[in-house]
């Protein structure tokens, strides 16, 4: 049987949908600890689409995977413990606090909205992040905010190798240490590191610090009251690459 969609091209709730939730006014909250991610995502857009509801708790989701994606609606969504793969994901407009950890690819392609984390993250976190603040407490892997194009992503913790890989636009600030590879092949955007870099990638440049970026940082930091480090260190793009197909083979060789 083929789903109903809306207006958006999204599938409407359909029987599957448990309809368990508790409701209180506008906010209403779940036990997800029996619930498959499908039952758990029928039962976030029933919610947030048809009862339209604006906060919204799911309580024991156990790190099941996809959950919270393709949300595009205003609301805040507290996940009670941790995520596993690909969390929400292709997300625009929703805040969302996240209690516990989270895996490979949280918030990818996130469009708009704020996505907070208290402890750690898997490798490709804000993959593709378009828009909004993505904040990790904690730790996060490799290759986090590969291929950015805009939003900002914060770390309270160390990062790992090849962070801000393919780079394209936004920010990324790193309260701890970045692994090798910082910023490779990144074309525009800014990274910030209060710790040590194990090694910057290619056509990555240590540039000066200014007042403007002690300002972006300073207001946000204020706004999710995280402790800030008392010093940090920006990188960006060396622009060698920028014309790189135009370049003769043995300049290639000079660039890399």
């Amino acid at each position: 049987m083929t789903a109903k969609v809306d207006h958006r091209g999204l599938a409407e709730p359909d029987a599957e949908a448990p309809k368990i939730a508790t409701v209180d006014g506008t906010t209403a909250e779940f036990d997800a600890a029996e619930l498959s991610p499908r039952q758990i995502n029928l039962e976030l857009r029933r919610l947030l689409y048809t009862e339209g509801l604006t906060e919204v708790t799911v309580r024991n989701p156990g790190a099941r995977h996809s959950i919270a994606v393709g949300l595009l609606t205003r609301c805040r969504i507290t996940i009670d413990g941790s995520l596993g793969y690909f969390g929400v994901g292709l997300i625009d407009g929703p805040e969302v606090h996240i209690t516990g950890r989270v895996g490979w690819s949280v918030a990818e392609n996130m469009m708009s909205g704020v996505v907070v984390i208290d402890k750690n993250a898997g490798s490709l976190t804000g993959a593709a992040l378009r828009g909004g603040d993505l904040v990790i407490r904690g730790h996060v892997g490799a290759r986090t905010g590969i291929d950015q194009k805009g939003g900002t992503i914060i770390v309270g913790g160390n990062a790992g190798s090849m962070t801000g890989f393919m780079m394209q636009r936004g920010r990324q600030i790193i309260c701890g240490n970045a692994g090798h590879g910082l910023g490779d092949s990144m074309y525009d955007g800014e990274i910030y590191v209060a710790g040590e870099v194990a090694s910057l990638g290619v056509d990555c440049v240590e540039v000066e610090f200014g007042e403007s970026d002690q300002e972006l940082i300073d207001r946000k930091f204020g706004i999710y009251g995280m402790a800030k480090p008392d010093r940090f260190r920006k990188f960006t793009c060396g622009r060698k690459l920028w014309n790189y197909d135009n370049l003769e083979p043995n300049e290639r060789k000079l660039v890399l």
